[in-house]
């Protein structure tokens, strides 16, 4: 008996993700994966923002080129599908105006399903901080960890738009997990890409938002955002898988892990969004050399330069840095990135293991309640595989299903009964 169509749909989906993900090990062992990783597939004039903006609304194409998307670092594994490098305007964490960079793949495929063609607004989880961390330069280089998961939605045929976050490529720190200006980067990036001519996607198509640890507190926060934000955008629904909602209870777990880096990415952040917050207050000699060298730092270099660190020995009073976040000023601006404080304008699948060893469960749980306890619809999932890392690979099936059903029209599941009873 054949699966309904669907269903078929989703088994093409998962089985591309799957031989990518194979396609991908298979070539990361070969004794030449890494022989051009120095070569670049984008100048580094493309990333430098015109000067002033040009004038327009938040989500306005500034510039765009064609790119490429790879899933091996030898570049053997292009997916069927039409890539973009785009810049656009945004807003950072006060409203002011910026400009963000990204990526949008179209597939090359015909859309044959109801309607216009979805269009995914994909938030990418830790990259780190430094430039060359941007995920438009890592799809290009066939060096992105979450290019298997986009190659299965392009397979169910969505467009996919990924951000780069602010600072990400282009000049200025990445706010890292910062609420507000993740939210904008999201929805403008859904935006953008509906202006782009040569990606023929309508603008009053349908659009979802999707992410996974920092992508899944990114998404999160956009959810809550778009009657506010983007209400010209048609969002049917969001998922944030292991979203950290509450960095006050994520810092502690951070300090001394093997993700310690991590910490320090925040916390650059926090630096570099508040003009209260100074770090040269609070860390010694050591401290501020770490940081330096963690500006520049993709994710893989915070966890094999500074795994384990513990931050006591950063600080200029020997106490943790996870300390000062229950003092001003970062009481504060730590309170400002709470999410689950507002309702989400738009149903929302969440999916968190309760072993996750980065991103603490209990947090996690609490932003649902929050969000059922302002009316929100939540379908709030236990996951109980060990790590961060299974904790994903876990969601992903669960999560493309989800987005599937609430663009194909399904009602979205309610879990808020179980969760606040």
């Amino acid at each position: 008996m054949r699966p309904p169509g669907r269903s078929r749909r989703l088994l093409a989906a998962l089985a591309a993700t799957a031989t990518a993900v194979t396609s991908i090990t298979t070539v990361a062992t070969s004794p030449t994966a890494n022989a051009d990783q120095a070569t670049v597939d984008a100048t580094g004039d493309f990333y430098t923002p015109p000067a002033p903006l040009p004038a327009g609304e938040p989500g306005d194409l500034i510039r765009y080129e064609e790119s490429r998307f790879y899933l091996d670092p030898v570049k053997l594994i292009e997916p069927h599908a039409d890539t973009y490098r785009l810049m656009y305007r945004s807003s950072d964490t006060h409203g002011e105006a910026n400009a963000v960079t990204g990526t949008l793949l179209v597939p090359e495929a015909e859309w044959r399903g109801d309607g216009a063609r979805p269009l995914v607004s994909y938030a990418p989880g830790t990259q780190g901080v430094g430039d060359d961390c941007a995920p438009s330069k890592k799809l290009a280089l066939g060096l992105e960890y979450e290019g298997p998961f986009i190659t299965g939605l392009l397979a169910l045929g969505y467009a996919v738009v990924v951000t780069d976050y602010e600072g990400l490529g282009t000049p200025g720190m990445h706010t890292y997990v910062n609420r507000a200006s993740e939210a904008h980067a999201v929805l403008d990036a859904a935006k953008a890409a509906q202006q782009l001519p040569e990606a023929g996607l309508s603008p009053d198509g349908p659009v979802v938002l999707a992410g996974y640890s920092q992508g899944g507190g990114a998404s999160a926060a956009a959810a809550e955002l778009v009657d506010e934000y983007a209400p010209e955008l048609d969002v049917k629904g969001a998922y944030a898988g292991a979203p950290p909602a509450n960095l006050a209870e994520v810092a502690p777990v951070l300090d001394g892990h093997y993700a310690a880096g991590f910490l320090g990415f925040s916390l650059l952040s926090l630096d570099a969004a508040y003009e209260e917050v100074d770090l040269d207050d609070v860390v010694n000699d050591k401290g501020k050399r770490l940081m330096t060298g963690l500006a520049e730092a993709c994710t893989e270099d915070a966890i094999l330069k500074y795994a384990f660190l513990r931050t006591s020995t950063l600080t200029k009073d020997g106490r943790p840095l996870e300390d000062y976040l229950g003092e001003e000023p970062y009481a504060s601006v730590v309170g400002q990135q709470r999410i689950g404080e507002r309702a989400p304008d738009v149903p929302v699948f969440v999916l968190h293991s309760k072993l996750d060893d980065i991103v603490p469960y209990d947090q996690g749980r609490q932003m649902a309640v929050d969000w059922c306890e302002r009316g929100g619809t939540v379908q709030f999932t236990t996951s109980y595989v060990p790590s961060h890392i299974g904790g994903m690979l876990r969601a992903y099936p669960q999560a493309v299903y989800w987005l599937s059903g609430i663009l194909e029209g399904d009602q979205p599941r309610n879990t808020c009964a179980n969760l606040i009873s």
